[in-house]
């Protein structure tokens, strides 16, 4: 029998550790999916070009009229599991390296965020090993030994709940093909999950749940349904107990949440705040536009009025349809520095505290040491509930209007803010293209979604001629003289930046021309 399917080829050979999850029977699974739903993803790709198109030529978004009906009716999403009804707080991070996997799953968090995406390089051997070690972590094998003799496993008294982020629509596998096409790295990465992991997940009283990112619209949300249904009646478990979180983190899905919980009704467990993601979406949806300039990133805060709009209509929606409301990133990182830490963790609770006052079920942190001081303010200030869907929210109504009116009091845009977005995407690709998808800079966990701001501020800053607080203009010019005085050394990565942010043009995802580079600088890497 041949090592792979008809028509299924995988590049390179699988070594021994990645052929212990590119067996025959998984690729035969991925083939049949991939065929089944890659031309609706690809016609899917299309209608974004197509409203974005629109967009650029004025016509603003809004609430769908084709779906009022959806709107106005009285469903509401399948009950939730009782091992999800707790997710006060969820820690974020990469699925590779195992070290860091471990200490997610030992960290006291409800829910581990197990991050194929944003927090995750690309590099081959990184998704291999990411899955390998999903798989161990499920079967209870997941250890690590340090260079130094340091054991690593996961505590067996662990409660933390894997979900798993598949990557977004758009990217693609280029080590597995299937009839002479990349397969989906979104129908990749979710099918090696489910298919290695269901039935086990299923024994222990949890089951295959899911993050989705990036998506755009309801029909997407309809794809991703079909999806699960397939994969399902493919290994023969019962519809519905695939369970999906959709990240609300792009500007146009933020008018169709009611639509997008609708179309996973049956396989919801809720949404959640995408924040940094979501102001990279603004940027670049409206990237024509002078109204749509942006502060420095800092500045962009949850209280920012449009912000504020966002996360409100999210609370409300979810609650409303009976499903969890899940707050944004707490990136700070602890340091031993006890002063910093103090005034960290005070924006951290102001963060937190104001996540609670809109509503929300639960939320993020990026690093164990955040998790305790999270958990406690939850319990605390909801009197030991495990959520608070029973707060509807009636009084909230949230305009169109209010979704995009970016207005942001005390605008300024500072040589501070300007370098630090020069330095965080620089480093932040540098470490990207050596295969570490979560960085730590500036005592901040960066991930491709902060990374994303800071390349997409630039250019916009640069493209309307933007001024600086003490009166300079962000040009091509200034942004080379700051990037030369940042002294930054790893001239790939800044020649991807330069890519980024010179152009006339707006490249959609710095992951699309950052893939390139890893296959055309790191081939022994792949």
């Amino acid at each position: 029998m041949s090592s792979s399917p008809v028509g299924v080829s995988i590049l390179p050979a699988p070594t021994p550790d990645s052929a212990s999850i590119l067996t025959f029977e998984a690729l035969e699974f991925l083939a049949h999916l991939h065929r089944t739903f890659n031309k609706t993803r690809e016609e899917l790709l299309f209608k974004r070009t197509v409203r974005a198109g629109n967009i650029a030529n004025n016509e603003m978004p809004t609430f769908l009229s084709s779906t009022a009906s959806v709107r106005n009716g009285t469903w509401k999403v399948a009950e939730t599991p009782k091992v999800l009804e707790k997710r006060h707080v969820e820690i974020t991070g990469p699925t590779s390296p195992s070290k860091m996997a471990i200490n997610a799953l030992n960290s006291g968090a409800d829910v581990w965020m197990a991050d194929f995406e944003d927090a995750l390089s690309p590099l081959w051997s990184r998704i291999i090993d990411g899955h390998v070690n999903m798989k161990a972590a499920v079967h209870g094998t997941l250890h690590f030994t340090s260079p130094e003799g340091k054991e690593y496993k996961v505590n067996p008294n662990s409660k933390t709940v894997p979900l798993s982020v598949s990557r977004v629509w758009h990217l693609l596998e280029k080590h597995v093909w299937v009839d002479g096409q990349p397969i989906s790295a979104s129908i990749f990465d979710f099918g090696m999950y489910f298919f290695h992991n269901a039935h086990t997940l299923i024994a222990k009283g949890l089951g295959p749940y899911f993050y989705l990112p990036k998506m755009e619209s309801h029909l997407e949300a309809r794809l991703w349904n079909a999806i699960f249904s397939e994969a399902q009646d493919r290994l023969h478990i019962p519809r519905g107990t695939i369970r999906a979180t959709v990240l609300i983190e792009t500007i146009l899905a933020a008018f169709e949440m009611d639509e997008i919980l609708y179309e996973l009704r049956d396989h919801s467990a809720g949404l959640n705040a995408g924040r940094w993601d979501y102001i990279f979406s603004i940027i670049k949806k409206f990237c024509n536009s002078p109204k749509s300039v942006l502060p420095d990133r800092a500045d962009v805060t949850m209280r920012t009025p449009f912000m504020q709009a966002y996360a409100q209509l999210l609370v409300k929606t979810c609650h409303r349809r009976g499903a969890h409301a899940i707050g944004g990133m707490a990136a700070f990182i602890p340091t031993s520095d006890p002063k910093v830490n103090e005034s960290a963790f005070q924006k951290v609770r102001e963060d937190k505290l104001l996540e609670l006052e809109n509503g929300y079920d639960g939320t993020w942190v990026a690093h164990p040491g955040l998790v305790k001081l999270v958990a406690d303010l939850f319990h605390e200030r909801l009197n030991g509930k495990m959520h608070q869907k029973d707060q509807l929210k009636e009084q909230i109504h949230i305009s169109p209007g209010q979704l995009i009116d970016f207005t942001v009091p005390g605008f300024r845009v500072t040589e501070a803010g300007l370098r630090t977005n020069i330095r965080a995407a620089v480093l932040y690709l540098s470490s990207w293209l050596s295969g570490n998808g979560a960085v730590a800079i500036n005592n901040l966990m960066e991930d491709a979604a902060t990374a994303e701001i800071s390349r997409a501020q630039i250019w916009q800053w640069i493209r309307n001629k933007t001024r600086l607080e003490d009166g300079r203009v962000v040009t091509k010019e200034l942004y080379m003289k700051m990037r030369d005085e940042e002294q930054l050394m790893d001239k790939q990565a800044v020649e991807l930046v330069n890519n980024l942010v010179l152009r006339d043009d707006f490249i959609d995802f710095l992951t699309l021309l950052g893939y390139e580079s890893l296959f055309l600088t790191a081939p022994s890497k792949l």
